[in-house]
């Protein structure tokens, strides 16, 4: 657009304005010229934003043991750490500075970090240890489990810990556990699960809680008197929000809304990892993916249809078209590369006329039977290893409805009585802590109310197998090895699940956060005091 010309009025209005301005009269000396001051803007947070696929059941950190770790690693921390792979020591010293076993592995001596605080002004010791394990043993929740070894703890002195164990076990492993092993102020000893839920906490991490909407989001801020201290470029507050819509959280990412998520389609990951702002990064993971049959509902109760609906599914199909060849078949439970997994296990593959003969044999010969599927909602990978089954299942006159749901609602559901339960529970599982145990106890061993054995599995050759190889593999790790592979085999011949996957770690972000790292023995979890932009 050109500039508008000057008319003569324009000049003449011009001079006259100069002029009154050069005949104007000075202030008499004593009179002061009155000058504001520029208003400060205040500083804005440092705001690191996560859109997470489902929500968060269960913040007490002595029971969480769902994708509520992702919050509460920001909030609590552990005696040790476990490293990514790669780095060059396993653990990490976090609120432990040192630890050593006896020679018999029955005896722990941790010693602990010195000016630490929890988040509600209390000194962590000795006796905030004894008090967070023992809570935790006492509600007998969530992952508990993993203190099952220790008979007895002492607190000799303000910052050394001796425990004492029944049989021999990994006590430094169990203690760097992203469930269950988290360090809780003793000021919360009256306060039961509900005061956490509410969005309280009692932690000595980098964050605290600010706001909890359940279902919704929950927002931290950053500690300020974290022993670990704080520097220029770290995050001020995270936002954990809850996105359980595909294409919103995808949308986030690439506006910037978002500087995390994952669980977007494989297929549009090449295309979203040429975008210059985002990264895509696929890193290794300990992490697999089943479909729990319902032992205990007809007709999966029988095993000849459970090995049927095994030969059933499209393997090699979902792997290449809906993961894009970003997961393997899986090999039993143990995910590939963790130590107790097994390459020449037996796999299932897809084959019809064995299913059909198989369906025969139970009585089925025509299919003629209804099976309902639950899986996470917003879950793309899940809705479409559903779809293809459902395609194959028709053929043999089987109808599979799939049935999306939040995850509470399907949790919830599936810990009912199991006769009024799905039929599939489609679900993915990583470590509590890194051993086969984890993987093998919390989906199939027996449990009298349904926790996350939610195939309602019950082998007592099983049971006893897996209790003895966890009691031996602190003092026997390669026997402890074989028994657990033993014990893999067994649910293979049970066809007590879908064996679906072990899948890589697919997580997006923004590319100009810095510092992050992907840990497989702490998945989809994001330790924003890592991290800055």
């Amino acid at each position: 657009m050109k500039p508008k010309p000057f008319s003569a009025l324009n000049i003449l209005l011009a001079l006259t304005i100069a002029l009154t301005a050069c005949g104007k009269t000075a202030a008499p000396a004593t009179q002061q010229a009155v000058t504001e001051a520029p208003t400060a803007v205040p500083a804005q947070p440092a705001v690191l934003t996560i859109a997470y696929a489902n929500t968060f059941p269960d913040i007490d950190p002595s029971t969480s043991f769902s994708n509520d770790g992702a919050v509460t690693a920001n909030i609590y921390e552990t005696l040790t750490r476990y490293n990514a792979p790669g780095s060059k020591d396993v653990l990490s010293p976090q609120l432990a500075t040192s630890w050593k076993a006896s020679p018999d592995g029955l005896v722990w001596t941790f010693h602990l970090r010195d000016g630490v605080k929890f988040h509600d002004g209390v000194p962590f010791n000795s006796a905030a240890v004894k008090f967070s394990i023992e809570r935790t043993k006492t509600l007998n929740g969530g992952a508990a489990w993993i203190w099952g070894s220790v008979n007895n703890i002492e607190t000799p002195d303000d910052y050394t810990v001796i425990f004492r164990l029944d049989y021999a076990a990994p006590l430094d492993l169990i203690a760097s556990s992203g469930f269950a092993a988290w360090m809780i102020s003793p000021s919360v000893k009256d306060k039961d699960g509900a005061w956490f839920n509410a969005g309280h906490d009692a932690g000595t991490g980098p964050y605290m809680i600010e706001s909890y909407a359940p279902g919704a989001r929950i927002i931290l801020t950053k500690f300020d008197k974290y022993w670990g201290g704080w520097k220029a470029g770290q995050f001020d507050k995270v936002v954990l929000e809850v996105v359980e819509d595909i294409t919103v959280r995808q949308q986030k990412i690439e506006s910037g809304e978002a500087d995390w998520t994952l669980q977007l389609p494989t297929e549009n990951l090449a295309s979203i990892g040429k975008k210059p702002d985002v990264k895509v990064l696929i890193n290794p993971a300990f992490e697999t993916m089943v479909g729990l049959f319902n032992n205990k509902k007809p007709p999966l109760d029988n095993q000849k249809v459970r090995e049927a609906l095994s030969y059933t599914f499209p393997y090699d199909t979902f792997i290449q078209t809906s993961m894009s060849g970003y997961a393997t078949q899986a090999h039993g439970t143990i995910p590939a590369g963790m130590y107790g997994s097994d390459p020449s296990l037996f796999q299932y593959g897809l084959d019809p006329d064995k299913a059909k003969s198989l369906l025969a044999e139970a009585g089925y010969p025509d299919g003629g039977f209804e099976l309902t599927m639950t899986y996470a909602t917003g879950d793309s990978v899940e809705q479409q290893a559903g779809e293809l089954w459902k395609a194959e299942l028709a053929k043999l006159g089987i109808t599979l409805n799939l049935q999306p749901m939040a995850w509470e609602a399907q949790w919830d559901l599936a810990k009912g009585d199991p006769v009024n339960a799905q039929d599939i529970f489609v679900m993915y599982w990583w470590p509590t802590y890194t051993t086969p145990y984890d993987f093998l106890f919390n989906m199939f061993h027996t449990e009298e109310t349904p926790l996350f054995n939610l195939g309602y599995y019950f082998n007592a050759n099983f049971d006893k197998l897996i209790d003895d190889a966890n009691t031996l593999s602190g003092s026997d790790k390669a026997k402890a090895e074989t028994m657990f592979q033993n014990a893999a085999k067994i649910l293979v011949e049970d066809a007590a699940s879908l064996f679906i996957f072990d899948q890589s770690s697919i997580h997006i972000i923004r590319s100009d956060l810095k510092g992050y790292v992907d840990n497989p023995a702490y998945s989809h979890v994001v330790f924003a005091y890592e991290l800055s932009r």
